[in-house]
């Protein structure tokens, strides 16, 4: 997500900060902001908004230049982008300021405790409790490092802080949870960012931070601690890329770099859902809980890719509430002259919050007067500005034009606003509710266990990339899974493919197979006994015809291996979040059939990354 950049040194680091923060444009932003620790004390200057408004603001309002400073581009979570929100933020007695990547997911609870010993807060963010709290641990006594140490212990959720203290003027401080940091060694100075592109510039000699762990930087060196002061040490390693893989993180292309953050994405959608009583929460609620428990239809809205996670959320939506849900691409919505009334609920999904056709039917949709709630990626957008509650993915920028991140991260927000609804009207017990968010907690390593088999998937793709056409096939969850597969290749490897519920091959599609055509076919779980052995029909159904049958299937399925000319395991899940797992496999293997066809994975033919037009 956000761009993190601390430096001491002989250099000015003020220039050193904002070139570092302009190679890290990348990763998207909504604001920029500097501090720099001199003899006068903390000078900063932050602004909404592009870098070039931070510049701006530096040459009509200097502030004096110094050894030590730090440095941030924020992707927005909590509180809208503006200048207030944007880092770094200055703790309440001025002595500390702080960046901040990540969540933090008891913020509420500690701003509750700052506000009640008197703190004022300036702004709406998670991150500025952390400053606070820094502040008031180096005024109490302790060093920048011991108070970093204690405030990293108190905090839940993920999170890289870099502090500074204007009574330590040659010291920077950084701790990391579940976010990456790394510190770069130079000569006679040194650097700790989000990633190596912000120094490559300057070194390539670099230290990965384990996690808990604590650095203390000079520009002399540097010392590792975990949180409770012990010593440990960093993995040095050293970058061999150049600046255009820096910035992708060592990978070929942006969408494979976005393929593999999907753990740590779908954890952070997860982080901080849940109140002091241990009910689910979201982001945003102005629709009371006595309206919602008089909802008689829910509408879900979207457009490509995110239509497809809201056909995932129909069957888990309906399971879990019971109440009737149907899916409409949103560019037909209005059109087609829809039936929506008070006891409406239309559930739009947009990774941006400007997609045009879903901004349209939001508005048709109050209109009619119905309550809306949006699923997004871009906290401040329009779609969620005009709707009447939000649950923000906190998948982070994706630059890949063909979405993976934001797709995963959309399914799992689709899972917590149908266990939010169950939880409001009154379908799911708090035991139930919390069993399932249990194993929604467990996907991120279940996804990482798919993403570590990737080999397999590259050489598959290695057989098949001069192929004409592919089929998928799913049934339940697993037919939005095989239409988004289908998807991928088609956006960025120009291949024929298609997406079909596997119980209609016998009314039409069945007829496009043909020797060795391969077909991609998402397995049920065994556990729906019934839905598993129809599937399996298929696959003999097509198989009989010829065709080469990739089969992804749950780790220990063995039903399947007699018709199955290429198995790919999935770890075990429940029916309702396999697509969360499915869905990776055929990621991998749209991105790297491009590759091999030479063809620009991130910047696909006659695609635009949001579609602001209808």
């Amino acid at each position: 997500m956000c761009g993190i950049i601390g430096y001491v040194g002989p250099q000015g680091a003020q220039k050193v900060l904002v070139d570092a923060l302009r190679r890290m444009e990348y990763r998207g932003y909504d604001s920029a902001g500097i501090a720099l620790v001199g003899s006068d004390g903390i000078a900063s200057a932050k602004k909404a908004g592009k870098l070039l408004n931070l510049e701006a603001e530096l040459d009509e309002t200097p502030i004096p230049d110094a050894n030590l400073g730090i440095g941030h581009t924020r992707w927005a979570t909590h509180g809208a982008p503006s200048d207030a929100n944007a880092h770094p933020h200055i703790s309440s007695n001025g002595r500390v300021a702080l960046v901040h990547n990540g969540i933090i997911e008891n913020f509420a609870v500690l701003k509750a405790e700052l506000q009640a010993a008197g703190v004022e807060f300036r702004s709406e963010t998670d991150s500025e409790v952390a400053a606070h709290l820094v502040g008031r641990e180096v005024e109490g006594g302790a060093s920048l490092a011991d108070a970093l140490r204690s405030v990293a212990r108190r905090l839940e959720g993920a999170f890289t802080l870099v502090a500074v203290d204007k009574d330590s003027p040659g010291t920077l401080v950084a701790a990391r949870r579940n976010s990456p940091l790394v510190v770069g060694v130079g000569e006679g100075e040194m650097f700790v960012a989000s990633d190596v592109a912000a120094f490559i510039e300057h070194t390539r000699e670099a230290v990965e931070m384990g996690q808990d762990e604590v650095v203390e930087v000079t520009a002399s060196g540097y010392r590792v601690t975990d949180f409770d002061g012990n010593e440990t040490e960093g993995k040095p390693f050293h970058v061999d890329w150049d600046l255009s893989a820096a910035e992708k993180g060592g990978y070929d292309w942006f969408m494979r770099k976005e393929i593999y953050e999907q753990p740590r994405a779908v954890a952070d959608t997860l982080l901080g859902r849940f109140d002091a009583d241990r009910r689910l929460t979201l982001d945003e609620i102005r629709i009371s809980e006595t309206e919602l428990r008089t909802i008689d239809k829910i509408v879900v809205v979207a457009c490509g890719t995110a239509y497809y996670a809201g056909l995932v959320a129909k069957y888990a939506i309906e399971h879990w509430t019971r109440v009737a849900c149907e899916v409409e691409i949103a560019s037909e919505f209005r059109y087609r002259d829809p039936i929506i009334t008070p006891r409406t609920l239309v559930v739009t999904i947009s990774q941006s919050g400007e997609t045009a056709d879903t901004l349209m039917a939001v508005r048709h949709a109050r209109e009619q007067g119905a309550k809306v709630i949006a699923i997004c990626n871009t906290n401040g957008s329009t779609i969620p500005r005009e709707s009447d509650a939000v649950l923000y993915t906190h998948a982070g920028p994706e630059i890949g034009v063909a979405s993976t991140k934001g797709f995963l991260t959309q399914v799992a927000a689709c899972y917590l606003l149908g266990l939010y609804l169950a939880q409001v009207r009154g379908t799911k017990y708090g035991d139930e509710i919390a069993s399932i968010m249990a194993e929604l907690e467990s996907m991120p390593d279940k996804i990482q266990a798919v993403l570590d088999d990737a080999e397999s998937v590259h050489a598959l793709a290695r057989e098949l990339v001069d192929e004409k056409s592919v089929l998928f096939l799913g049934r339940h969850v697993g037919y939005p899974v095989a239409l988004e597969g289908a998807l991928k290749l088609k956006e960025i490897a120009y291949l024929h493919a298609e997406g079909f519920p596997a119980g209609e091959l016998k009314h039409g599609p069945i007829a496009l197979v043909e020797e060795g055509l391969p077909v991609f076919v998402i397995v049920p779980p065994q556990g729906r006994d019934q839905l598993h052995d129809k599937v399996i029909s298929n696959i003999q159904e097509v198989r009989a015809r010829g065709a080469r049958t990739i089969v992804l299937v749950e780790e220990g399925d063995t039903v399947v291996e007699p018709y199955a000319d290429v198995i790919l395991r999935l770890p075990k899940a429940s029916t309702l979040l396999q697509p969360l797992l499915a869905t990776v496999p055929l990621q991998i293997f749209a991105c790297e059939v491009a590759t091999l066809k030479g063809y620009d994975v991130d910047q696909p033919r006659n695609l635009a990354k949001s579609v602001t037009v209808e």
